[in-house]
């Protein structure tokens, strides 16, 4: 049984990718920064499915962490799935934060920076001696660094790096065959960024009218391509950017 890590799994598109994978006969270890009750839902979910899961608390804005809990994973895989390496790394946590150029702080530009471009890339750094040969790392990125919405420049730019770190990672983990991809989700139903598109009926219905296909996105449109990308087929896609927005803005 291969065996995939997803940061961020206890809720929105983080839940959805780790149910997927788990139909697809994988092991899948979530984890979540506060909410243990949300992300226990996420492996009770699983194993009413059959599947195996586990969940482990951590932070990814705090990169000074990371060696306790590679720990604390190691400790997980050696004990209850007799292995001591990963198959699949999923990069999701994240938060969402609104504000215009002008008015964002320095403190938001720290926090968005440490949990979506520092966090994944020293995370990742730590895990890389647990992924298996012939592995696969998916980054998320977002739609917000092909097309502009005032109020994102910040964490469009963080994103922006992270499709840079996932062609450079390509490249220098080649030699291992371990494929490393990004997917750019355009505006999702979650409760990402407190909700703002899921609640927000004008921005919804402006969103849908933008997109070819007349709706905005759902985690359940999300889920089932995660799981594609990093399922044992898909091994020729490597160092892209793959965007799953419904066409907006094509």
């Amino acid at each position: 049984m291969k065996i995939a890590l997803i940061t961020g799994g206890s809720r929105g598109l983080g839940r959805e990718a780790a149910i997927n994978m788990a139909k697809k006969n994988t092991a899948v270890i979530i984890t979540y920064l506060s909410n243990e009750v949300e992300a226990q839902k996420t492996v009770d979910q699983i194993k009413t499915l059959g599947g195996v899961a586990y969940a482990l608390k951590l932070n990814t804005a705090k990169a000074d962490s990371f060696d306790l809990f590679v720990s604390e994973l190691t400790n997980l895989l050696q004990t209850n799935l007799k292995t001591k390496s990963i198959d699949y790394l999923l990069n999701n946590a994240g938060i969402g934060r609104y504000s215009s150029i002008i008015e964002t702080s320095e403190d938001t530009f720290d926090e968005l920076m440490n949990i979506h471009l520092k966090g994944v890339f020293f995370l990742t750094q730590k895990l890389i001696p647990l992924i298996n040969s012939g592995g696969k790392i998916l980054n998320i990125s977002s739609g917000l660094t092909r097309f502009s919405y005032p109020g994102y420049a910040a964490y469009a730019m963080m994103k922006g790096a992270i499709e840079v770190f996932t062609r450079y990672l390509a490249v220098e983990l080649g030699e291992r065959r371990v494929n490393v991809n990004c997917l750019a989700p355009g505006a999702i139903e979650t409760d990402f960024g407190n909700g703002a598109v899921r609640d927000n009926k004008e921005l919804n219905n402006k969103i849908a009218e933008q997109t070819p296909l007349g709706r905005v996105g759902l985690p359940t449109d999300i889920g089932p391509i995660i799981s594609e990308l990093l399922c044992d087929e898909m091994k020729w896609i490597n160092g892209q950017r793959i965007e799953a927005s419904g066409g907006i803005h094509s």
